[in-house]
């Protein structure tokens, strides 16, 4: 045996850039028809780039629900049979609010706790009386506004019993137009 025959027999093989008979044809390339792009597009992911899956992925919505919550309580007023209140500010709005994206269907959530300053006016004894105070509303959470509460604390005022009683239950009333403010949140909370 020479070389050259060591060589034929050798089981190495290589790329050729040349074809033989026996090779196949080389794909001849061809433009797209509109079913092609149909059946080959998938539907957008829900969330990130990086979770095309759309196992799991949660986002963090803490300083859009804050800002939002705010602003939509901020600018309540009501009236009375004897006196009228407005919240004057927001003064604790803590909690968390969230999206997170779990097989690839998206779920709102968030928990939150507040304190609403307010201001009003209330005619007792025959005279008005400046009255200030807080709203509390302890933690209440996304689809919960029904069972939501209301606590009424008034502060520094030289008021009887009985008229804080009165005032108190007059402050009660802002807990439907609450509620409803809150039903708003939500339905923006689950458009985003």
């Amino acid at each position: 045996m020479d070389g050259g025959e060591a060589e034929k027999q050798s089981s190495y093989t290589y790329w050729v850039r040349e074809s033989k008979g026996d090779a196949a044809p080389l794909p001849v390339p061809r433009k797209l028809t509109q079913e092609d792009i149909s059946i080959n597009t998938q539907p957008a992911a829900l969330g990130s780039v990086w979770n095309q899956a759309g196992t799991w992925e949660e986002k963090n919505l803490n300083t859009w629900a804050n800002r939002r919550i705010k602003e939509l309580l901020s600018s309540m007023s009501l009236e009375f049979s004897n006196g009228k209140a407005a919240v004057d500010e927001v003064t604790k709005c803590s909690g968390d609010a969230y999206l997170v994206t779990v097989r690839n269907k998206k779920r709102v959530g968030y928990t939150y706790e507040l304190t609403l300053q307010f201001k009003g006016e209330w005619s007792l004894n025959k005279q008005k009386e400046k009255i200030k105070g807080q709203l509390d509303i302890p933690e209440f959470s996304f689809g919960e506004l029904e069972d939501l509460q209301l606590e009424a604390r008034i502060s520094g005022s030289d008021v009887s019993a009985e008229d804080k009683a009165q005032i108190s239950k007059d402050l009660q009333l802002f807990l439907e137009p609450v509620r409803k403010k809150l039903a708003e949140f939500e339905r923006e909370l689950i458009d985003r």
